[in-house]
């Protein structure tokens, strides 16, 4: 009988630890599966003034409301939203007060629809439009995890919380390197405002809308829920060195990076045998500037001689300026052949007026691919034309043929009148 119990118990002993064998992995996938999840922050102005009635006849607040309650519906199964609001809770008149109104309306997590929109309703236009503190706490709702991160500010006014300017609050967030877009939507917008979020999502490489209408509201915040669940590859933040000894050696892939005005910053990559080097990089004006500027990316050898270099100017028309370039290594009869050490730098000649921040940086964007080189078979570059050649010598036979029948049918043509 003893003996039947301690089988027993053995047998319901194992079972269990199979049992938490198997949970555990799940839960392990499922952290993991969470942690890469797209972010999305969707954060309202809930300020006194969305009581105005000129949208589609009536309030913008109303119109917010029924914005959010069809995205939420349409929201995919893989986002992870949440609700924040500025100038909800305190209807006074002391700005210190009003310019720390903002609150996590409902948190960043899965999805409930039916209690986000329960929250949702409750929202009454109430007090100040302190978009900056907004803007800090919204990154901070969204800290952590590796999945793709998007603030969607809905604001029918400029921020009222000065000296915390909003646009530096971006610039902030976006010299942090965690691969943020602030995309703005502007409610009946007017110049400054216009300006104010425009600036705000320009320093993080996002989009600006003006919306007038409830139906365009809608849509637009429903493409941008969408895009943040779209695969994305997200940025690693670098720091380029002042010159090629201290520069951190690169692999293939996307970085991002800040440059000063007229800044050098230096990136190593090492290059083997038979490989080539792609780069292309982009800086990002997202301040006032002065026009004509220009952008240069040099490779050079550890020794400082130039192999190969890539250019663009720009006159002030464009927010975001790009180049790049192509460096082939030679194949190598050495199996044991050490690899290259390639400087690449990368150099700017923007300028600012006075009163202009200069920090943080201007952001950066760095591509680096190092792939199989091309061979002499499939990637011919004869005189930069490679297989242009083809192209070049049909239209030269077709140009010789045209011009051969148009002297026939000529001559044909003067012989028949002289005949007449």
């Amino acid at each position: 009988m003893i003996r039947t119990q301690r089988l027993a118990a053995g047998f319901c002993a194992l079972l269990a630890a199979l049992t938490a064998g198997l949970a555990f992995p799940a839960g392990a996938v499922a952290d993991e599966t969470t942690a890469n999840a797209p972010k999305v922050n969707l954060v309202l102005d809930v300020s006194g003034s969305m009581r105005a009635k000129d949208i589609d006849g009536g309030s913008r607040m109303a119109a917010a409301k029924q914005a959010f309650n069809e995205v939420l519906d349409a929201t995919p199964e893989e986002v992870r939203l949440g609700i924040r609001t500025l100038g909800a809770n305190y209807p006074g008149d002391d700005q210190k007060t009003g310019c720390k109104d903002t609150a996590q309306l409902y948190p960043v997590g899965p999805l409930d629809r039916t209690e986000a929109k329960a929250a949702v309703a409750t929202l009454t236009p109430t007090g100040w439009t302190p978009i900056g503190p907004a803007l800090l706490k919204a990154a901070e709702d969204l800290d952590g995890g590796t999945g793709s991160k998007r603030i969607v500010l809905i604001s029918d006014g400029e921020d009222t919380c000065a000296p915390l300017d909003p646009c530096e609050v971006a610039r902030e967030i976006a010299a942090k390197g965690i691969g943020l877009t602030i995309d703005t939507l502007g409610l009946v917008p007017n110049v400054k405002m216009r300006q104010q979020l425009s600036c705000i999502a320009e320093a993080t490489g996002g989009t600006y809308t003006s919306v007038e209408h409830t139906e365009e509201l809608t849509d637009k915040v429903n493409q941008l829920v969408d895009r943040a669940a779209d695969p994305v590859v997200t940025p690693v933040a670098t720091q380029g060195a002042d010159s090629c000894a201290k520069a951190p050696t690169l692999k293939s892939g996307l970085y991002t990076d800040r440059e000063e005005f007229g800044q050098e910053r230096w990136y190593r990559v090492d290059l083997g045998p038979g490989k080539e080097l792609r780069a292309s990089v982009s800086v990002s004006a997202d301040r006032a500037m002065n026009p004509d500027y220009g952008l240069l990316v040099r490779a050079v050898t550890a020794h400082g001689r130039e192999i190969v270099r890539g250019e663009a100017a720009g006159n002030g028309r464009t927010d975001v300026i790009s180049t790049g370039l192509r460096y082939p290594k030679a194949e190598s009869d050495d199996d044991d052949a050490p690899a290259e050490t390639v400087c690449v730098q990368v150099t700017n000649s923007y300028s600012a007026a006075a009163g202009v921040k200069t920090t943080p940086g201007m952001p950066l964007e760095l591509t680096v691919d190092v792939v199989d080189g091309p061979s002499q078979a499939s990637d011919v570059a004869s005189f930069g034309l490679g297989r242009g050649w083809w192209l070049l010598g049909a239209l030269v036979l077709a140009g010789f043929l045209a011009g051969v029948l148009w002297g026939w049918l000529s001559r044909w043509r003067v012989a028949v009148w002289r005949t007449n």
